[in-house]
């Protein structure tokens, strides 16, 4: 199967300032991409660019194997069949909600507009919707129709730049779910970009990390999580920290003890920083652990707390403790460590790759 969308070497100056560097990537038909990193990373001048918006200044950007944007060349973003979904959803303030979804199809027939705004808000669950104005909607059926107006004309491509940044931590994610199955539904590619994880998580099939330009690394969100191939991933994605130790004799001496792990095996004898998320680490009795930490900060998480738990070297780690049995600040607790997905880096030293 050929991609719907690939990035060939892609860089992008604005302003003689390289704001985009060097960056490659592929979307299959059908598939959910996301960008995430940090403001400023270039993730929206990229977004910008495949919907036509922005010149490149080199590589190229292709839609189905034809080359859209190039050094030279840029196909208008109305011949792309690009949707775009905006962080304030854009949707037209003297229009009802019916008008809104019909202003890409307007060229259709008058039966075929009315046939797929109907469609469309029985699949958003608006149904009834068609006679409102924005400004009666709430900020999640806001953005429910902002998806709508662009699925309408049945793009090949949508791209959503930080669509749900406006609404609340539980609704965001309650509707990355939603616009996932609808475009699955629809069974259009996607690329969306964002700083939260969790709305990545909920949407995408693939993702990446962006760091000053650059694409550090593109995979599942599994992949990501569990296996990141740069500190800068590690530290970005969930919650956890670097701890430096040596790898001698083909075990980890750190902090946490001797660890043994067969990522270990033929690596030879160096310094490295590894990885140490909250469920790697498990809290339990303290006669029946093998360290003892203590409790020097704690953040309520509804269904549990996340504490950090001081090493005796001062080494500090996140583990996960149940709501209903609290720990204070203060207190001694042992802790066991296992280590499904040991991360490795060969350094403390975090680089941006050449």
């Amino acid at each position: 199967m050929s991609a719907l969308l690939t990035l060939k070497d892609v860089a992008i100056e604005l302003g003689g300032q390289r704001i985009v560097d060097e960056l490659n990537f592929a979307l299959e038909p059908g598939d959910i991409g996301c960008l995430m990193g940090p403001s400023g990373c270039g993730k929206t001048t990229l977004l910008r660019a495949i919907a036509g918006f922005s010149p490149v200044t080199r590589g190229t950007i292709e839609l189905h194997g034809e080359v859209v944007s190039a050094n030279g060349k840029s196909l208008p973003t109305e011949q792309r069949q690009v949707g775009m979904m905006f962080q304030d959803f854009a949707l037209f303030p003297h229009l009802n909600v019916a008008d809104n979804i019909r202003f890409g199809i307007e060229h259709l027939s008058a039966e075929a507009q009315q046939q797929r705004i109907t469609e469309l808000l029985q699949r958003i669950d608006l149904n009834g919707y068609q006679k409102r104005y924005p400004h009666e909607l709430s900020g999640g059926q806001q953005q429910r129709i902002a998806l709508a107006r662009a699925l309408a004309p049945k793009p090949k491509l949508m791209l959503l730049d930080e669509p749900f940044s406006s609404l609340d931590a539980e609704l965001r994610e309650l509707l990355a779910q939603d616009v996932r199955q609808l475009l699955k539904e629809e069974g259009i590619t996607a690329l969306l970009v964002t700083h939260d994880q969790q709305e990545a998580f909920a949407m995408a099939d693939k993702a990446g990390v962006m760091y000053a330009g650059q694409l550090l690394q593109w995979n599942t969100p599994y992949s990501l999580y569990h296996e990141p191939e740069h500190q800068l991933v590690a530290d970005f994605i969930g919650r956890g920290v670097l701890i430096p130790g040596k790898i001698r004799d083909n075990q980890l001496h750190c902090a946490l003890g001797v660890i043994d792990h067969e990522v270990l095996c033929d690596q030879g004898d160096h310094d490295v920083t590894f990885l140490v998320r909250p469920d790697d680490v498990i809290i339990s009795d303290r006669d029946n652990a093998d360290l003892r930490a203590i409790v020097v900060g704690r953040g309520f998480r509804g269904s549990h707390y996340l504490y950090t738990l001081e090493l005796p070297d001062t080494s500090q780690v996140l583990a996960v403790g149940a709501s209903h049995q609290p720990l204070s600040e203060g207190t001694q607790v042992g802790i066991n460590v296992d280590f499904d997905h040991l991360v490795v880096f060969d350094s403390n030293v975090c680089e941006l790759p050449d």
